[in-house]
């Protein structure tokens, strides 16, 4: 597990490593310039979930983006396991340990959010002080209290049920293809598992593929429920082209292609968290190994938003920088636009300098 680990940790590292933004000064005009500045959120909760199964990789997909980031107070949250001892699971600590984490609190669900969001007196002395950003992925309760406190703190998303969908034409392996259906249909009932294809003959055999594959799977009943609601679906289209503005149009979580021409088309997707080229790329590899992040958005929101990153835990703020003459040059133009808008003190803020250009 200390090798896996590891590995992950290098394997992310040197993905987000080239996530890092540098400063960037405009000069607008002589003597007129706009920095933006890239600063870190100060302090950041990171929620690890543990309630049907236990998340170390979670751990990394947070962690790794806010140091990198440069964000220099990490506190983590997951809930307490009744078979150790009320603390975190192990693999939870040791992931923690690994980063160099060493703020972390036994306490999961809605309270956990609350914890982060205004601070709590501990029972044994010292304050868990509040944070400015909570991210991490949690149930219904957990989502709902981000939800809630969204403006008390900065929250990274409103994360659902996890979602694949997968395009495939009749060069697709149908058990690969059943494979990663149900790799993803065991994290939740509610887990949404799509197939798009132009081709009968593969629908057919992913179907059969499906029914073998998950009679031999631990968790039966859970990838049966989930593969069995309205969220899950093979769609059969007339055409790879039709299949595209499908999967555009679902904006799934995470899209395998598995077509003659997958770079070529993974290159035309507009809408998906991370999207998953060819046979030896499926989402299992991103959820540990590749070293993109596996904190991505859902129900649709990858049509505007994006996975968690290093952009994520920074805040870009312009540094404006004028001297007298840049000034004159252009109040002219800023008291025009301010009477424009019925804000004469926004002009009377230029006359009150004496600069050239004011009538």
């Amino acid at each position: 597990m200390r090798a896996a680990l590891l590995e992950a940790i290098d394997r992310a590292q040197r993905a987000h490593l080239d996530q890092r933004r540098t400063d960037t000064t405009s000069v607008v005009v002589a003597g007129g310039t706009v920095t933006e500045r890239w600063i870190p959120v100060e302090r950041v909760g990171l929620y690890v979930p543990g309630g049907r199964a236990v998340y170390p990789s979670s751990v990394i997909m947070n962690v790794v983006p806010a140091q990198v980031a440069g964000v220099s107070s990490l506190v983590v949250v997951s809930p307490p396991q009744r078979d150790f001892g009320g603390w975190p699971h192990p693999t939870i600590l040791a992931a923690c340990a690994l980063l160099g984490v060493d703020e972390v609190y036994s306490v999961g669900g809605a309270q956990a959010i609350a914890m982060l969001a205004y601070g709590v007196d501990l029972p044994a002395g010292g304050r868990c002080e509040a944070v400015d950003l909570v991210t991490g992925p949690g149930n219904i309760y957990v989502t709902a209290a981000k939800r809630a406190l969204r403006g008390v703190i900065g929250i990274d998303s409103e994360a659902g049920p996890t979602e694949i969908a997968i395009l495939a034409d009749d060069t697709a392996d149908p058990r690969h293809v059943a494979a990663d259906l149900l790799s993803q249909a065991e994290h939740d009932v509610l887990a949404a598992a799509v197939l798009v294809t132009p081709s009968a003959a593969l629908a057919d055999a992913v179907a059969v593929e499906v029914v073998r594959q998950v009679a031999n799977t631990k968790h039966v009943e859970r990838i049966t429920e989930a593969l069995s609601g309205v969220q899950s679906a093979i769609v059969l289209v007339d055409d790879i082209e039709a299949g595209l503005r499908v999967v555009n149009a679902y904006a799934a979580e995470h899209l395998e292609i598995h077509t003659e021409n997958a770079r070529e088309l993974a290159m035309r997707v507009r809408n998906a968290g991370a999207i998953f080229v060819g046979t030896w790329a499926p989402v299992s590899l991103g959820d540990y190994c590749a070293g993109s992040n596996h904190v991505l958005p859902t129900r649709g929101s990858a049509r505007y938003s994006s996975g968690l990153s290093v952009q994520s835990f920074l805040r870009g703020v312009h540094i404006i920088d004028y001297d007298q003459a840049a000034l004159s040059d252009v109040a002219g133009h800023v008291i025009a636009l301010a009477q424009a808008e019925d804000l004469p003190a926004h002009g009377d803020a230029i006359r009150i300098r004496a600069v050239r250009g004011v009538d």
